[in-house]
């Protein structure tokens, strides 16, 4: 055909458009110099931010404190963790957790995902469907700490779900059934926790009797460092979220009670605010 003709017509006239059909003049010139593929043009600017970032080292940058607590412990001035809970001051950033439990050898905190489930929302368009992730973290040692996140992508839940559980994180008493031989191995006493309709039920055990209880209920014992527990649960303990809830709880319950190997008076010394007032009152830089 000619370059006159209708059908050469028809297609310089859809080159001019961006490649489109139906088109608005500028805006589909501005579609032809970006290229008609909106899928290639998705994708190479992916690949392009994630090269961007890996050698950036963004995820190695350091670590600028912004709470008074953050800059007493990037200081040293605050030698662990438990001066944090003795005078129960608030943790807002979790990289204060990973300072006292991170360890140097990468041995130290460890997380496990206790749950993943979709959650929908009813819109005009639809159904919005958001994954709610549960994550646990814990050193093994006596620390454990649960947390959530909703996102629309897995991963990103996740991530979050970690940095919330770290700044969760609790101790947990530890204690012996019989003999105090060794090192502790067991809960002190029974404890009992609640979340919704599942309510769970900590016991102690004898040396060796590993941990009795469900899946869930073996993977935050395990990281809070309890080896030997029986547990009791009843309700709906098939919502994965609310079980975990209900176990965390429980053990955060270890410190609520006095026994006589706690009677000895407490000396009570200065909070960081008021012992480290001048450190604080100057400006960062």
């Amino acid at each position: 055909p000619g370059a006159f003709s209708p059908r050469g017509r028809t297609a310089m006239s859809d080159a001019d458009r961006g490649g489109f059909g139906r088109g608005f003049g500028d805006r589909g010139g501005r579609g032809d110099r970006r290229g008609g593929d909106r899928g290639d043009r998705g994708r190479g600017r992916g690949r392009g931010r994630g090269r961007g970032r890996g050698r950036g080292g963004d995820d190695e940058k350091a670590w600028v404190p912004c709470t008074k607590l953050g800059r007493l412990v990037k200081e040293k001035k605050i030698k662990s963790i438990e001066y944090i809970y003795l005078h129960s001051l608030p943790i807002k950033e979790c990289e204060i957790i990973d300072y006292f439990l991170g360890g140097a050898d990468g041995g130290g905190l460890k997380d496990e995902v206790m749950k993943i489930a979709p959650v929908q929302k009813q819109t005009k368009a639809g159904q919005r469907t958001r994954f709610r992730a549960y994550v646990a973290v814990g050193d093994g040692k006596g620390h454990v700490g649960l947390g959530s996140k909703c996102s629309k992508e897995v991963a990103t839940a996740i991530r979050g779900a970690i940095n919330d559980a770290k700044l969760n994180t609790i101790p947990v008493r530890r204690g012996f059934w019989g003999t105090k031989l060794g090192q502790p191995h067991t809960i002190p006493g029974k404890v009992t926790g609640k979340a919704g309709s599942v309510s769970v039920r900590l016991i102690p055990a004898p040396r060796g009797s590993g941990i009795v209880g469900a899946p869930i209920t073996k993977k935050l014992l395990t990281m809070a460092g309890v080896s030997d527990c029986y547990s009791n649960a009843i309700g709906q303990t098939s919502t994965g979220g609310n079980f975990a809830k209900a176990v965390f709880q429980a053990l955060g319950r270890t410190y609520t009670f006095l026994t006589p190997d706690m009677w000895a008076p407490t000396q009570f010394t200065k909070p960081p605010a008021q012992e480290y007032t001048d450190f604080l009152a100057r400006s960062q830089k």
